[in-house]
């Protein structure tokens, strides 16, 4: 990934501060498309259209990519992070807000 382009990493971190912040602590798609930008700073290049997905910016394709590479160590649903919630979104767990802490969330 280019240095300019935010990572998965990145975004995994803002899916758990964002899901850690819902009071059932879940995180849906169209909650992460909408408050993303608001805990990363998005380059140009995470703003391109993707080719792939229509009306989908670069950086939005992560967050699905987080349920795609789950069997991934570091992925947060692999490190039980995060549960994937199907066609809704991420729940954080219990170890997952205990990980944002770590990180000073």
């Amino acid at each position: 990934m280019p240095p300019n382009r935010v990572t998965e990493a990145d975004i995994s971190i803002a899916t758990l501060r964002i899901a850690a912040n819902q009071t059932n602590g879940v995180a849906s798609f169209h909650r992460l498309k909408k408050e993303i930008p608001d805990h990363l700073n998005l380059s140009v290049a995470d703003r391109v259209e993707s080719e792939t997905r229509k009306g989908e910016e670069l950086w939005e394709q992560i967050i699905r990519n987080i349920t795609s590479h789950s069997y991934v160590p570091g992925n947060i649903i692999c490190e039980g992070r995060a549960v994937h919630v199907p066609r809704v979104g991420y729940r954080i767990t219990d170890s997952g807000r205990s990980y944002l802490k770590t990180l000073g969330y």
